[in-house]
């Protein structure tokens, strides 16, 4: 059962999906859930899961962190990974990662997925994973290096070393998908889903 009364309960600190969900007029509260994403990461890539699965028991598990703390509420739980032939990148954790990540990505294409778990009464209700397909330009050394000196401070919570909505868009040469799941959260999916469990006036 969905209250009305209540905002939705997004688990995560992202400044981005905290953005969206206010410019699309849904009310929320944020409780990050902390959760060693990295830990977790090293133990769904021993299991074998790949990129898809990865992102989407990631956001399960935020999801079911913050919903088992407040059972009555609809819990929102988010990620993203960034699948390149095969391989998951996460965020970088030093311009030098960044700098190795852009550099493997470059003149090539590789997918964004990014998953959303809905969580309520102790279990999933909804979940969605959004696929974008992005192709960078084979652009050269020196305008990666200045990219980063300019960029760093504010790219090291993204996945890929780069955001689309600043100076990162500069890196590509197509983009196959909409730009909410490129930032993070597959929106119109979510937002027609809300809509019709009535938590959404339509």
């Amino acid at each position: 059962m969905v209250h009305n009364s209540d905002p939705l309960v997004l688990a995560s600190a992202s400044a981005t999906r905290q953005r969206l969900l206010r410019a699309a007029g849904i009310p929320f509260d944020a409780l990050p859930a902390r959760v060693d994403e990295e830990a977790i990461r090293a133990a769904l890539a021993a299991d074998g899961a790949g990129p898809r699965d990865t992102a989407d028991a990631l956001a399960e598990i935020k999801a079911r962190r913050i919903g088992e703390r407040y059972p009555d509420r609809l819990v929102l739980g988010c990620d993203q990974v960034l699948d390149h032939r095969g391989q998951s990148f996460g965020k970088p954790g030093s311009r030098v990662e960044a700098a190795a990540q852009l550099r493997a990505l470059r003149n090539d294409r590789h997918s964004l997925l990014s998953a959303a778990v809905l969580y309520q009464d102790g279990r999933p209700v909804w979940r969605h994973v959004g696929v974008a397909r992005l192709t960078m330009r084979n652009f050269s050394d020196t305008y990666l290096d200045a990219y980063l000196a300019r960029n760093w401070k504010r790219l090291q919570d993204t996945v890929g070393g780069y955001k689309l909505e600043e100076e990162g868009v500069r890196l590509f040469a197509r983009i196959e998908g909409d730009h909410f799941t490129v930032q993070g959260l597959p929106l119109v999916e979510l937002v027609s889903y809300l809509t019709l469990r009535g938590y959404l006036p339509g």
